[in-house]
């Protein structure tokens, strides 16, 4: 029948080669009426190719009014997206998790979008969040691999958690922490804008060791911009009364020397990560800041990683190319890889984006154990409210005339 259409996914299941598939006109059976007609493809990964372009040519197809990909929130990149595909003008559109990076005003805006397109636009939904399905899907199904099982009348199991927690203590730190002041990020009165348009204003924050920190936000509130001000890809940094690591921007410390200093995590970097690494490569390409390893490992270097591949219950799969394993085991070792040295500053931005409630309920729970049993300073960034995640300090950013200013939140009194 032909009708819009959800497709649950987990961890099993093969997004890319399913959508390549229907694009293709390779659909099954059941969606054979998509065969022959004109998709297009919403996704995380169709976003980073552009944002690849945009690098490597300083061009992408996108018309954004004069402002590059770069310097968009992760929620406006989407609508800019959406808003590109829609005017190719396909038969039918495949979504991939839409609502990831998404605040609710902007989640109401893109279901507005597609609701008045769903009279002449057939929809395809791939989602990992029951919360996220679309008023007007009619058929229901599961896939599972690249294939779709219980269509159309497919339930999805909504009590389905994930109860096992990481025991063992978190792997040490390979080297002594270096010597650096009580508080290691303070933006003192911080203003940003580019052009005629501000987007923050007056931001006061101080991020000290050991401390553990919510950003939250709406999309283009600002979130995006202060993180790249934090690890040195804003020219807009320079000039402000921003202090890295004790040093004022701008002072004399190089982009490199920040990020040395810094773990990060977002999704869109395993996009990077495309040849042959092993599970265990990629935790030891950590230690060396290298995309994948390229240099015979130490003994030592083996045994570290091997010690996050146990606490991940991985151990099993340390074998394993990064690219074969599930989508939730790639986060567990990114988010790894990201804390292997223990850094001064963890950033992690949107690392739950497109994982199913039980992938993302087990990073959560990696996230906490890092926060209480390291002097790492963590900053997790989401839109998406996540069970389990108890960071006792938010920084919010609340839009305005101005720009955005910051709300600081605390349970510790301070």
């Amino acid at each position: 029948m032909r009708a819009h259409t959800a497709i649950y996914t987990d961890n099993s299941s093969d997004k890319e080669a399913f959508a390549r598939k229907l694009l293709h006109g390779e659909a099954p059976p059941a969606l054979s009426f998509l065969n022959g007609e004109k998709g297009a493809y919403f996704s995380n990964s169709s976003l980073s190719g552009f944002l690849e372009a945009e690098a490597r040519y300083d061009y992408s197809d996108i018309n954004l009014d004069g402002r590059t990909l770069k310097t968009l929130s992760s929620g406006e990149r989407k609508k800019a997206l959406l808003k590109h595909l829609l005017e190719k003008q396909p038969d039918f559109l495949i979504l991939d998790n839409l609502f990831d990076n998404l605040d609710p005003s902007s989640r109401e805006t893109l279901k507005g979008i597609l609701e008045a397109r769903a009279g002449d636009l057939l929809l395809v939904q791939l989602l990992s969040r029951s919360q996220d399905l679309l008023e007007c899907i009619q058929n229901k199904a599961f896939l599972s691999g690249d294939r779709i099982m219980g269509f159309p009348n497919y339930t999805p199991d909504t009590a389905k958690t994930h109860s096992t927690r990481f025991t063992g203590a978190l792997p040490p730190a390979p080297d002594p922490s270096p010597s650096l002041p009580e508080v290691l990020i303070d933006f003192r009165k911080v203003d940003l804008s580019y052009g005629p348009t501000p987007i923050l204003t007056q931001i006061e924050w101080a991020i000290k060791k050991g401390d553990f920190w919510e950003l939250k936000g709406p999309n283009g509130s600002g979130k995006t911009s202060l993180i790249t001000m934090i690890i040195g890809d804003n020219p807009k940094a320079y000039g402000q009364e921003l202090y890295l690591f004790g040093n004022r921007k701008g002072s004399g410390e190089s982009v490199w020397d920040i990020k040395a200093k810094i773990g990060y995590f977002t999704p869109a970097l395993t996009d990077r990560f495309r040849g042959n690494h092993t599970a265990e490569a990629m935790l030891i390409s950590g230690l060396l800041d290298s995309v994948g390893l390229y240099i015979a490992p130490t003994d030592r270097q083996r045994a570290l990683a091997r010690s996050w591949l146990a606490l991940l219950d991985l151990s099993d799969r340390a074998r394993t190319q990064f690219r074969n394993l599930s989508e939730g085991h790639q986060r567990l070792l990114m988010c790894a890889r990201a804390m292997i040295k223990h850094p001064p500053v963890l950033i992690l931005d949107e690392p739950t984006a497109g994982l199913d409630a039980a992938s993302a309920s087990l990073l959560i729970s990696l996230v906490q154990k890092m926060a209480a049993e390291s002097d790492t300073a963590i900053l997790f960034v989401s839109h998406r409210k996540e069970p389990g995640l108890q960071a006792p300090n938010i920084l919010e950013l609340l839009p305005g005339k101005t720009g955005s200013r910051g709300v600081i939140h605390t349970s510790k009194g301070q």
